[in-house]
């Protein structure tokens, strides 16, 4: 079942693009540092492309359904509906109305929010967390955790667990559940990026506390209701006017797809409890793709949408890290931020190319594989639109070392013990190239420069092209990732 809209002006931009004859993306992204070039997005074809994708998806990907919206020049090419948002009913998706949980891509209306108060004079970006909250956030080595610390998640905190639970009685309000959990602090604030829900779910009460509005009321009258977003909310459960729109989360038993009850997230609830439509996040993206501007409406000032896309901290020095609050999937030809999003049963992801005026939002619910569906689509469309080439391979220097090891993420919660079948195991593949298990997964990098590695397994033509990259740390040898840029990999210790 597939159902999809295009709306009016989507006909003439793409016979626009057809015939100006706009030239290939580049090649390869300018090197750091060098002057950016924006690469035009090819988008002729664009809507039949992601339909053949979604098709596979669908096929062998264990996708129940599925929500897509592409945004370009302030017009929405493309908002479509795949698979059933019911199956057992056979209802279909329906773009404009259908509900899917955006998981942690809810954040980026978070920090929306937080500028909004910094603009009103009302939060300071540099300031001490405690400044604004009712309990204590305790330094590490004397250092505070800055609300600058909470957008580049580099606050230096463990990971912390009991963020969902099974019914709304087992739910606790947000601000008094961060209150009681506070995480262990483990390193200086501002070093090192490792990704951290209850960092922006006390960035959240922050807002609350300074605007004096429940945060759920405040993203509504300052975010969604501006914007236009009536099927956007962060409310656990559903207000009942959405409820009956809400598509059910799948998961694969005894290989069928099986129905999941609706997932409860606002212990954290800044951090990831929203619910919202294709429609409503094309609207979202056109706003900060325009400044921070909708149809004569403003949420923000364009200097404070520059700022959340602009660089502040990365992990390893040769690979894209965090811009504030979203992070940087591809520093240039041209470059893209974004958020991915993961829930039990939906994962999502929202891209942005603001200097193409491009941007797309996709959500899938299904099985465990449609999490590598909405991976898949995500990647086959940047390919499209920003096609590039593989990098060009280097050999490995007589004085360098192949980074063979066992690594583990440094996002995980400390208070229990590190589960070592989680460990990422690097090995030699020749004289300039590595493998990599995760679990059962294994794939081959081939190396591109110093202490860098470019993925082989899965490569699809027009990239994007997965890197690794081996840095010093302040414990020895870490692995990053490309496509993690908020989190990274310590070598343990033989």
């Amino acid at each position: 079942m597939h159902t999809r809209y295009a709306w009016k002006g989507a006909a003439a931009a793409l016979a626009l693009m057809a015939c100006t004859g706009y030239p290939p993306a580049l090649a390869q992204p300018a090197a750091q540092g060098a002057p950016a070039e924006t690469a035009r997005p090819q988008i002729e074809g664009l809507a039949d492309f992601i339909d053949g994708v979604m098709a596979q998806q669908i096929a062998s990907h264990e996708v129940a359904g599925a929500t897509v919206s592409v945004v370009h020049d302030n017009t929405l090419l493309l908002s479509a509906g795949y698979g059933y948002a019911d199956i057992d009913a056979e209802q279909a998706v329906v773009p404009e109305t259908t509900l899917f949980r955006p998981g942690s891509v809810s954040k980026l209306f978070t920090w929306t929010a937080l500028m909004q108060q910094v603009e009103g004079g009302q939060v300071d970006l540099d300031a001490d967390v405690n400044t604004y909250i009712d309990f204590e956030i305790p330094p590490f080595e004397g250092q505070p955790v800055r609300v600058r610390d909470l957008m580049t998640h580099s606050p230096g905190m463990s990971d912390v667990s009991g963020i969902s639970v099974a019914t709304v009685d087992e739910l606790t309000p947000y601000g008094t559940w961060i209150g009681q959990h506070i995480p262990q602090r483990l390193w200086a604030p501002g070093t090192e990026i490792a990704y951290s829900n209850y960092g922006v779910a006390l960035a959240g009460y922050i807002v609350e506390r300074v605007s004096g509005q429940p945060f759920a009321d405040y993203t509504e009258e300052h975010v969604f209701t501006p914007l236009g977003m009536t099927s956007t909310t962060f409310r656990e459960p559903l207000p009942a006017h959405l409820e009956s729109r809400m598509a059910a989360g799948y998961e694969l038993e005894g290989g069928r797809l099986v129905a999941q009850p609706f997932e409860l997230f606002s212990n954290i609830m800044p951090a990831g409890s929203g619910t919202s439509t294709a429609h409503d996040m094309a609207r979202f993206i056109q706003a900060l793709l325009n400044g921070g501007e909708l149809d004569g409406t403003r949420i923000l000032e364009p200097g404070s949408v520059e700022l959340l896309m602009q660089d502040s901290l990365r992990n390893a020095p040769g690979l894209p890290g965090m811009a504030h609050g979203f992070y940087v999937v591809q520093e240039s030809g041209p470059r893209l931020v974004g958020h991915g999003g993961n829930t039990g049963d939906f994962h999502s992801n929202l891209i942005l190319a603001p200097e193409a005026g491009f941007g797309f939002f996709v959500s899938v619910t299904g099985g465990d594989e449609s999490s590598v569906g909405r991976t898949d689509l995500t990647n086959a469309i940047i390919g499209r639109v920003f096609p590039q080439t593989p990098a060009p391979r280097e050999p490995r220097a007589e004085d360098e070392a192949l980074p063979v090891g066992a690594y583990r993420m440094n996002r995980r919660d400390y208070s229990r013990p590190p589960r070592e079948e989680y460990d990422i195991e690097v090995t030699e593949a020749g004289e300039n190239a590595i493998r990599i298990r995760f679990l059962e997964d294994v794939t081959y990098w081939e190396r591109i420069g110093p202490m860098t590695y470019e993925k082989v397994t899965g490569a699809r033509a027009g990239g994007p092209f997965d890197r690794v990259q081996f840095h010093s740390g302040q414990d020895g040898l870490v692995l990053s990732f490309s496509y993690q840029p908020y989190m990274a990999y310590h070598r343990v210790a033989d």
